[in-house]
């Protein structure tokens, strides 16, 4: 529908009068009948004083008076209308009157009687000092009442309505600043809101047993259990945004326990801006309660390291990709290139960088790392500096279920992009890692360990002045043969720097787990749980793209960093805490149900293989893992059978390949009988 129809529609709906050849609108109709009621208040009022002098008899008044009030009454009220209008009392919209409207009134019919006091007498006689009185006290209440009905019908009418909903009891914890700020927008959100603040938490004893605003304020944090029943509280909002994670963690921990839903104001920086309203408070997070505080990287030498440099970004449309799109982009590169084979994340990222970022140079690119025609054609084009390659398939039980793929697009094209990266004078190139590399037991994370081995062995090669014995690898002879004419001077000059960063799982990310816990509370439960005791370490995107992108600025080539993330923390915990968060009882409103591990999947995860030693860096939160020694021309000859063998779509026999180039995997013989797997072992 056009905009013109809907203004058309829109002028349609208006109320208007017509009059001959004038057209009246409904609001000055209103203002008109207002100014009529005016004019009879203001005789009215004045007529009531004087009524009331003589104690309510007509006959009492004394002549001189009833002729004095006659003689000037009707032009004293025309005067006062004119009055009015000086004070804009005709032009307010008094269904959301308010104290300005108020304070306008008043001065106006202030200074109405203060005309009719000094003229009257005057021009006519002196009244009853009463009559002057009780005649101004009559305006205003007059003058008020017409305008404020209105407005206290629309409120009762609200409140009618909002008492058929129920109303939510509210715990206020915290009675600072930002609690004052809270309670102080809830009341002026009364008349559309029955919701209401029915008691206050404050460690402090001295605000213990006083009142806040009328609230009480019932004690520190001990009696939050004790309160939420007693007071019957719905929801519990955490208004302390100076207290340090630790003291919000316990608090929330506390909070947990309840059945209540919790908010909380997002920072600090809402009550030092002055910002902070109802409409801060934000639903907890489970974040907040994962045991560690977030990693504070100092970013400065990355972006001075970014800056003025040609990026690319393989996966850029994921998550991890997309934020490091939106990292880089806001700190001046060259040019960002975004990579990747999904075209609908590639295209939702390039609309939201050039919104942001009209100054930007930006290239979007679909293609898969798969291809080594693609991507010589994209280093060659574009001459990335920096690579981060974020592109690969995550998810481990559908690579459980298409092996060969897992190969194809991680191992293999991890192989192929960090070849095309080597010959085309690339400077650094960052691989995204995982800690299911560690150990592990499925296919997914083996093809992620491969990643970080061919990442080791490149580097290497290059740091020992070997690069032309890395073999290329394609399925198709073709243009991208780097070596074309046979000499090896183009591996002369290959100077990258190959490092891998590897992280734990990501909070929010596609396929993680918190938003697919989130979408079966919503729906009611169940919440499905792999097994009871299963646990997972877990960061956040940006902890992630921060330590992604320092691994850039300070590799020297080959390491591993790690990032300590604190305690792991229990996939059951995690959705009976989100389910109190959200309001439920775990078990009771929402059930919990354990499905059984998937293939491939451990109970939990490592993050650095026992083999390998720990480095301190300047940030304590981050180490580098030592790099394991292998053959490394052996480990070339291995990927050129795994390469074939993905590409046969051999998925019996990958599992038994790869279990032989990455030592510490431990497949699962899904699908497999003993003699064949031992027959396929052999052969290998």
């Amino acid at each position: 529908m056009s905009q013109g129809t809907e203004n058309q529609k829109a002028f349609k709906r208006k109320k208007t009068i017509r009059i001959g050849k004038w057209q009246i609108e409904h609001w000055q109709m209103i203002s008109a009948l207002l100014m009529v009621y005016d004019f009879i208040a203001v005789c009215a009022a004045y007529f009531l004083a004087l009524w009331l002098r003589f104690d309510g008899s007509y006959n009492a008044i004394q002549s001189q008076f009833i002729q004095g009030y006659n003689q000037f009454i009707l032009p004293c009220a025309a005067v006062s209308v004119i009055i009015f209008l000086f004070f804009r009392m005709y032009n307010s919209m008094w269904r959301f009157a308010s104290f300005n409207e108020f304070v306008r009134t008043v001065l106006g019919s202030f200074v109405s009687s203060f005309f009719h006091t000094i003229l009257i007498s005057i021009l006519i006689l002196r009244m009853p000092i009463s009559y002057y009185l009780l005649g101004a006290i009559f305006q205003v209440v007059l003058l008020l009442g017409i305008r404020f009905s209105f407005r206290f019908i629309q409120i009762l009418k609200r409140r009618s309505e909002n008492q058929q909903n129920k109303t939510k009891r509210m715990m206020l914890i915290g009675a600072g600043n930002a609690a004052q700020s809270i309670l102080k927008e809830m009341s002026r959100a009364r008349e559309v809101s029955s919701d209401k603040i029915v008691c206050i938490i404050d460690d402090n004893p001295n605000k213990w047993h006083r009142y806040m605003d009328g609230i009480p304020i019932v004690g520190g944090r001990e009696e939050i259990l004790k309160a939420a029943q007693e007071y019957k509280v719905d929801e519990i909002l955490l208004a302390i945004p100076s207290a340090s994670l630790q003291t919000r963690r316990d608090i929330l921990n506390i909070c947990s326990e309840t059945s209540c839903k919790l908010k909380q104001l997002p920072g600090l920086y809402q009550l030092v801006n002055g910002e902070v309203t109802v409409n801060d408070m934000k639903d907890v997070s489970i974040e907040d309660l994962l045991g560690r505080p977030p990693i504070k990287a100092d970013m400065k030498e990355v972006f001075e390291f970014i800056t003025g440099k040609v990026v690319l970004v393989t996966g850029g449309g994921g998550s991890i990709g997309s934020e490091l799109c939106r990292q880089i982009a806001a700190h001046k590169p060259k040019q960002l290139i975004i990579f990747d084979i999904y075209e609908n994340n590639a295209y939702s990222i390039q609309l939201e960088l050039k919104e942001k970022f009209p100054e930007l140079k930006l290239e979007t690119l679909i293609g898969s790392v798969r291809d080594s025609r693609r991507m010589f054609k994209v280093f060659k084009t574009y001459r990335p500096q920096i690579v981060y390659h974020a592109a690969a398939h995550k998810h481990v039980p559908l690579m459980e279920d298409s092996p060969c793929e897992a190969i194809k697009n991680n191992a293999i094209g991890t192989y192929k992009t960090a070849y095309a990266a080597m010959v085309h004078g690339c400077e650094r190139f960052v691989l995204i890692s995982t800690d299911k590399a560690v150990n592990p037991t499925n296919i997914m994370g083996a093809s992620k360990r491969l990643c970080e081995m061919i990442i080791q062995s490149f580097d290497k090669k290059i740091k020992e002045g070997k690069a032309k014995e890395i073999p290329q690898f394609f399925t198709h002879e073709g243009v991208e043969n780097a070596d074309k004419d046979g000499t090896g001077k183009i591996f002369d000059h290959a100077r990258t720097e190959f490092v891998a960063v590897r992280f734990g799982n990501v909070l929010g990310s596609n396929g993680s787990v918190i938003p697919i816990f989130k979408k079966q509370i919503e729906k009611g439960g169940p919440v499905t749980v792999t097994h009871p005791d299963i646990i997972r370490y877990f960061m956040t995107i940006p902890e992630a793209v921060s330590l992604v992108m320092l691994a850039g600025t300070y590799a020297k080539g080959g390491e591993i960093f790690v990032l300590d993330m604190g305690s792991p923390v229990k996939i059951d915990d995690l959705a009976r805490n989100l389910i109190r968060l959200s309001g439920f009882k775990p078990g009771v409103d929402i059930q919990i149900e354990y499905t059984g591990l998937r293939p491939g999947e451990k109970l939990y995860e490592e993050k650095l293989m026992a083999e390998e030693g720990l480095q301190k860096t300047d940030n304590d939160l981050i180490h580098i893992g030592n790099p394991i020694s292998f053959d490394e021309d052996k480990f070339f000859r291995k990927v050129d059978e795994l390469m074939e063998t993905a590409y046969a779509n051999k998925e019996e026999e990958i599992r038994i390949l790869v279990e032989n180039m990455v030592s510490t995997y431990k497949p699962e013989k899904i699908g497999m009988k003993d003699e064949k797997y031992q027959a396929l072992a052999h052969c290998s």
